[in-house]
């Protein structure tokens, strides 16, 4: 046994370096709030993948509904009431954050992808790119978002896909202008010129060096794209232009329940508004722990 291995092997479980996984993991699961939000954000998309094909309710069929009660209160049947066109209020919940979940992630999922990769090229490469990347990043920004998008799906429609492609490639600007001060500060650092100087190509530093020096505002922001991609479907479903008929979000359940909140209907609109701004604060909550979890100064050395 050479003098390293016993000096190893002499160590106890206490002196042994932590694993930098396992160090991240005991910070993110320090913050109770962002445990009780993962919890409640699994328990919403699981019920809403879930609910609808183990004890499922009309939410489709028009006719069908018109013959349920119109507007009535919470009772045994229908634990959360009906709306005003006879659905079932809990499982329209449900079936909306199905179609509110899904567009929500893939748009945010497009909006992060991205938004990285424009942001890493542009920083990296610095010059006359980035001046021309950032100068129309900026033009993009010049424009009102939620303006843009009434804009795009008056004239184009407002398709399931089309919904998703669009609030997903036009949601990024903001991300490529974060991941871009990243790469601009980590291509000066002393590692990525070494790299750069045994000669490494761009693309090798930006994938070895650039990207995991930068997990941190990915991660973060990624969470927030999701929850922004959610909110922005639900302000278009509040504006009457979200999913279309028979299938519907929360922001048009908001919007339908809204006309009915002044004859004192509250289970059309509160049960749905509750669910919703939880899901969207709980989704930043978590985001908030991801973000100290990847911090390097709270990683112990």
């Amino acid at each position: 046994m050479t003098s390293t291995t016993a000096e190893v092997a002499a160590l106890s479980d206490d002196d042994l370096p932590v694993p930098m996984w396992r160090q991240r993991l005991k910070i993110f699961m320090g913050n109770k709030l962002a445990i009780a939000s993962c919890v409640y954000v699994i328990f919403i998309t699981l019920a809403c993948f879930l609910v609808p094909h183990l004890h499922p309710t009309n939410q489709t069929n028009q006719a069908i509904a018109f013959s349920t009660p119109q507007s009535q209160p919470p009772s045994g049947a229908h634990w959360l009431g009906t709306d005003s066109s006879g659905f079932d209020v809990l499982g329209r919940i449900f079936f909306g954050g199905e179609y509110s979940l899904t567009l929500g992630f893939l748009a945010g999922f497009i909006t992060i992808v991205v938004g990285t990769l424009y942001g890493m090229i542009s920083g990296f490469l610095g010059g006359v790119v980035d001046t021309a990347m950032m100068r129309l990043i900026d033009a993009f920004l010049s424009i009102p978002y939620l303006f843009l998008l009434i804009s795009l799906i008056t004239v184009f429609g407002r398709s399931t896909v089309f919904l998703i492609g669009i609030i997903g490639l036009t949601g990024w600007w903001g991300n490529a202008r974060i991941i871009r001060g990243d790469a601009l500060l980590i291509r000066n650092l002393d590692y990525a010129n070494a790299s750069t100087s045994m000669g490494a190509n761009k693309w090798h530093v930006i994938r070895r060096h650039v990207f995991p020096n930068s997990i941190s505002n990915i991660v973060t922001v990624a969470t927030f794209s999701v929850a922004d991609a959610i909110l922005f479907l639900s302000a278009l479903g509040f504006l009457g232009l979200g999913i279309q008929s028979p299938e519907t979000d929360w922001g048009t359940m908001l919007q339908s329940g809204t006309e009915q909140i002044q004859n004192g209907f509250w289970w059309e609109v509160f049960p749905v508004a509750v669910v919703f701004i939880l899901v969207v604060v709980a989704i930043n909550y978590i985001g908030d722990a991801l973000r100290d979890a990847f911090e390097v100064r709270l990683i112990e050395r």
